[in-house]
């Protein structure tokens, strides 16, 4: 456009000049005035045209300038927005990774707390203790095995088993039971068969149910985090729930944690949850209040309290296959129970559902037990048959320990002090 208006004034220029030429030949100057006249034109025309041009060269360049300045405007304006944006970003970044490290801490220092008082009591426990008179001539062997459990638990050599609980007729894994193994020295698995008979009498056995209660949470807050929604069933004894250090404790511990309580059964034997007193009851309400639920095994009365169940937040009611089996008789030409002759075999697992219990059958052990559970409506099933109890070791474990060596070192302080 600007080359356009440049040719067109250039015409312009050389018209006027022979315009004025061509007047000053008509007019009697001759050819002389005429040619000087087209050259002094041409010339004036040219230099006007010069300036004209330095003129629109200023316009544009200052144009130009303007726009380079907007830019400039712009981009500034762009890198504070940004540059708030990070800065907001970095705040929010250092906020969240305060509040985790405080939240982090706390729990740390509300662990190590909970563990040191265990192992405060579990060594005035173990001090303490007289060897169990029943063992007779074998108070030597009780003696040692009574030192064994005493170092596995100032030692953390307690292991987490767990075992798979599965949805029928499919067998996909939808819970875990949770187990607590010993070991020795040696690294030998202690079944508690073999360490009860001496750990039981002297309180010890509430010490390791404590110690796989914490551990539980721990292992079940990790497989959250991997996102892995699978539950666990962890015993908790009538002693740990009525336990004046050990529960607040771990009340607070399960406050902290209380996203958890989907994935945290508790569990307690038929006979400890009818047999309960009024502040094993209360610590079950708060438990329940944080959206624990409840679980009864050991059973051997299918006679259940349905209302008692409700009121206590029971969800899970665990049966052995055999139990099961043997309660099963034919009447009138129909299956029924012998706990319940009114009710028809088949109707037991609808009517633990209407109040929001769920029936698992246990100590499954055979493919034919299969097949009359799953005539009986039965959703859930545990045992061999459908996996062992295994162990849970390596990284997953280790980042559910307690704090290292509190219980072993608080141990061994008491004992110098003692000599």
């Amino acid at each position: 456009m600007r080359r356009l208006t440049l040719a067109l004034l250039c015409g312009a220029y050389l018209c006027l000049a022979l315009i004025i030429a061509l007047l000053l030949w008509r007019n009697g100057g001759g050819w002389g005035a005429g040619v000087a006249a087209l050259v002094g034109g041409l010339g004036l025309a040219f230099a006007f045209h010069g300036l004209i041009e330095q003129a629109l060269n200023a316009a544009s360049i200052r144009n130009e300038l303007g726009a380079l300045r907007e830019a400039h405007r712009i981009l500034l304006d762009q890198i504070e927005k940004i540059d708030g944006r990070v800065s907001q970003v970095v705040e929010t970044i250092a906020d969240d990774a305060l509040r985790r490290s405080e939240a982090l801490s706390d729990e740390v220092h509300m662990l190590e707390d909970l563990v040191q008082r265990m192992s405060q009591r579990l060594e005035e426990r173990v001090a303490t203790a007289p060897l169990p008179p029943r063992l007779g001539q074998h108070g030597g062997q009780s003696a040692a095995l009574l030192e064994t459990v005493r170092e596995a638990l100032a030692d953390n050599r307690v292991d987490l088993y767990l075992q798979p609980i599965v949805g029928l007729p499919q067998r996909r894994t939808v819970y875990y039971e949770s187990f607590s193994r010993l070991r020795d020295q040696t690294g030998r698995v202690m079944m508690p068969a073999e360490y009860l008979s001496v750990a039981e009498p002297e309180g010890l056995i509430t010490s390791i149910d404590n110690l796989l209660l914490f551990r539980c949470v721990q292992i079940v807050r990790r497989l959250a985090k991997q996102d892995r929604k699978v539950g666990i069933f962890c015993n908790i004894s009538t002693a740990s729930l009525a336990d004046e250090t050990f529960f607040p404790q771990f009340l607070e511990l399960l406050s902290a944690n209380r996203d958890l309580a989907g994935a945290l059964i508790f569990e307690l034997g038929q006979a400890a949850f009818d047999a309960r007193g009024a502040v094993e009851a209360r610590n079950m309400a708060k438990l329940a209040d944080l959206g624990f639920r409840f679980s009864l095994d050991k059973v051997v009365d299918l006679d259940f309290d349905f209302h008692d169940l409700a009121r206590s937040d029971v969800k899970f009611v665990k049966i052995a296959a055999k139990v099961l089996l043997e309660e099963m008789v034919e009447r009138d030409g129909r299956l029924v129970l012998k706990s319940l002759p009114d009710l028809a075999a088949e109707d037991f697992a609808a009517l633990t559902r209407r109040y929001g219990v769920e029936i698992v059958a246990e100590k499954v052990e055979s493919e034919r037990q299969i097949v009359d559970i799953l005539e009986l409506d039965i959703s859930l099933g545990q045992g061999h048959l459908f996996g062992e109890p295994r162990p849970i070791r390596d990284q997953v474990l280790a980042e559910a320990d307690p704090p290292a060596d509190f219980m072993r070192n608080n141990l061994l302080r008491r004992t110098a002090g003692r000599g």
